[in-house]
């Protein structure tokens, strides 16, 4: 500046020099010159003020322009709720302006941006309360928001819409469930609410949350007016149903009202009730045949209910002949009433009822656990049946417990006994106990007896063994040895002595008749033509055993069983007991294991208990057939 300010005076001492010279050379006087010099410094003066002025004028406007825009940025930075603009130290007033009007036009715009956004913002919310008839957000139009405002404010309005596709929804699928009410039911729409639902368009209609409501519960009646439809309609059902049977309607007619058999529109209940009441006054022209058909149903409600006798004859009119209007009330009273007793107690009968089964299938259990020919049965059916009647065992007792409990509690809250045919349940089942057990032993004697008088038979007549016709068993012959023992069967089956019959059918064990001397076979050889021998005349008094029974008798065998062999000599005779000691033998063991399987012991036959069978078996019937074979030889020993 100084250096600028030499200059300029040295520019103004030059002008002024250049001046005085031009002065001189025209000749103006001094006087004139002073003035001339006068007005040059006040023009350069008034010049240099100018310029101050002019200075000094900007200066104060930005002055003026920093104040105001440190008063507009204050408030913007208030109303956006920003920090104060910190301004920059050591810079120029021109700077400094240039500064806070960049600062004032950046808050200026995010103010509108702001603004903007809570218009648009403020709209949406306000279709979505008119909508969901929701109250609005809560924020002043004319308020500049903050960013945490807005971002609320946006959160608000995606809930909003969130809610309102939610209720949308739930509005679409109530309007379809109504709808579909209302065709079932044939219903109008009466309410304001029923109309909207039905008249109006989706879009316009209100999704606050009364209505969504209301609709709820405009559903609640139309499914309980639809549910007192069905009921109604399925009790008209069972009614007609009923009717039907007792009154013996042809299936034709039947058929043609199986329209009505389903659905329940109010036109079907209509017909329903129009058949119903047809049925009615058909019922009273046909009062007889209806009772009876009524006191079969009685009938079958007194036996799941397991009603005594007593009980059932305290019912008179069901043995009343008269057959009235009063009688048919009576017994519709009377079968409502078992129905009705039924229901309330049907897990106590259902319970009586599964223990009456497998009390049942426990006893043919034990009928086949007693039946011999079970032995020969194949598949593993045996087995099986032991299994289930082990578990029927363990069972009963369990299911026994468990309805003792249910009846004492049954009991305790109704004030009165449980009965099962006139009689507690606990004393039905001791007394179903009791006539098994008397059963048992009574089948007990009475094989005892059977076996008591087999053991006679077999004293008197000899043993009859009878075995499975598919099995054969030691001392079988195959064919080839029954080809070789056919001559020795041939050569004496002519006579009647003691024979050894197959034992596929049974085996009959017969002592040999006595011999005639040689020299009566010679003289019979003599006076019999051909050489044939006469057959041997019975000997009276002796060897009753081996003549020959009628059929029926327990010594007859059929006719279709051939003669193995002929005990004719002493050592056929030997040959003969020790082969039928080995058959007792077999059958006495096979028998002793089936006895021990049907009486359920604990422990198997041992193999020393099978040689003292074997053994006992082989001198019985050697002791036996020696007895016979002596007394046919030696009768008056």
């Amino acid at each position: 500046i100084e250096v600028l300010a030499a200059e300029a005076v040295t520019c103004l001492n030059k002008a002024l020099y250049h001046l005085k010279e031009i002065w001189e050379e025209i000749g103006i006087p001094e006087d004139q010159r002073l003035q001339r010099t006068n007005v040059v410094k006040n023009h350069v003066k008034g010049l240099l003020d100018m310029m101050i002025q002019e200075e000094e004028s900007m200066r104060k406007r930005l002055i003026t322009s920093i104040q105001a825009c440190r008063a507009e940025m204050e408030t913007l930075c208030l109303e956006l709720q920003l920090p104060t603009f910190e301004e920059e130290k050591g810079i120029s007033m021109l700077q400094q302006e240039k500064n806070m009007r960049t600062e004032v036009e950046v808050l200026t715009k995010e103010k509108a941006n702001r603004m903007q956004q809570l218009k648009i913002l403020l709209e949406q919310d306000q279709d979505l309360c008119d909508i969901l008839c929701s109250m609005p957000y809560g924020i002043a139009a004319d308020s500049v928001p903050s960013v945490e405002q807005l971002e609320s404010f946006q959160q608000h309005i995606q809930n909003q819409n969130e809610e309102k596709a939610r209720r949308h929804a739930e509005f679409k699928a109530l309007k379809k469930q109504i709808i579909l009410y209302m065709e079932e039911l044939d219903h109008i729409p009466e309410t304001s609410i029923e109309k909207d639902v039905l008249c109006e368009d989706e879009d316009s209609f209100c999704l606050s949350r009364e209505n969504i409501t209301s609709l709820k519960l405009l559903i609640c009646q139309l499914e309980e007016r639809k549910a007192e439809n069905e009921a109604t309609c399925e009790n008209h059902r069972e009614k007609i149903q009923q009717l039907w049977d007792r009154l013996q309607v042809p299936q034709e007619e039947r058929e043609a009202f199986n329209e009505h058999m389903v659905s329940s529109k109010k036109r079907n209940l209509e017909a329903l009730r129009s058949e119903v009441q047809r049925l009615e006054e058909l019922k009273l022209l046909n009062i007889h045949n209806v009772t009876d058909a009524i006191r079969s149903e009685i009938a079958v409600l007194w036996e799941k209910c397991f009603f005594s006798t007593e009980q059932r004859q305290a019912f008179t009119p069901y043995f009343s002949e008269d057959f009235t209007e009063e009688l048919l009330s009576q017994h519709d009273a009377e079968i409502q009433r078992m129905k009705q007793h039924y229901e309330d107690h049907k897990e106590l009968f259902d319970g009586v009822h599964q223990w009456e089964e497998n009390w049942r299938h426990f006893q043919e259990l034990e009928k086949k656990a007693t039946d011999p020919t079970r032995f020969t049965n194949r598949g593993g059916n045996l087995l099986k049946e032991e299994k289930q009647r082990s578990e029927l065992q363990k069972h009963l007792p369990k299911l026994e417990k468990k309805l003792k409990s249910e009846i004492e509690a049954w009991e305790g809250e109704h004030g009165r006994e449980f009965l099962v045919n006139g009689q507690k349940f606990l004393q039905y089942v001791e007394e179903q106990w009791e006539l098994y057990q008397i059963e048992k032993e009574r089948e007990k004697q009475e094989r005892h007896l059977k076996k008591s008088k087999q053991t006679e038979e077999d004293m008197l007549y000899g043993t009859i063994i009878r075995t499975p016709t598919k099995r054969r068993f030691l001392g079988t012959p195959t064919p080839n040895k029954s080809r070789k023992v056919s001559n020795l069967s041939l050569s004496s089956s002519a006579t009647p002595n003691s024979t050894m019959r197959c034992a596929f059918g049974g085996t009959v064990c017969r002592s040999p008749v006595p011999r005639l001397p040689l020299s009566a076979n010679k003289v019979s050889a003599a006076r019999t033509p051909g050489g044939a021998k006469p057959p041997h005349p019975p000997s009276k008094g002796c060897n009753k055993e081996n003549e020959v029974q009628p059929k029926g008798t327990p010594l007859a065998c059929p006719s279709q069983y051939s003669i193995n062999s002929v005990a004719s000599t002493y050592s056929e005779f030997v040959v003969t007991c020790i082969f039928v000691s080995f058959l007792l033998c077999f059958f006495k063991i096979k028998k002793t294991i089936h006895l021990k399987v049907l009486c359920h012991e604990k422990h198997p036959l041992s193999l020393g208990g099978w040689f003292m069978g074997l053994q006992k078996a082989a001198c019985h019937g050697i002791f036996k057939c020696s007895n016979q074979f002596n007394q046919t030889r030696y009768p008056n020993i």
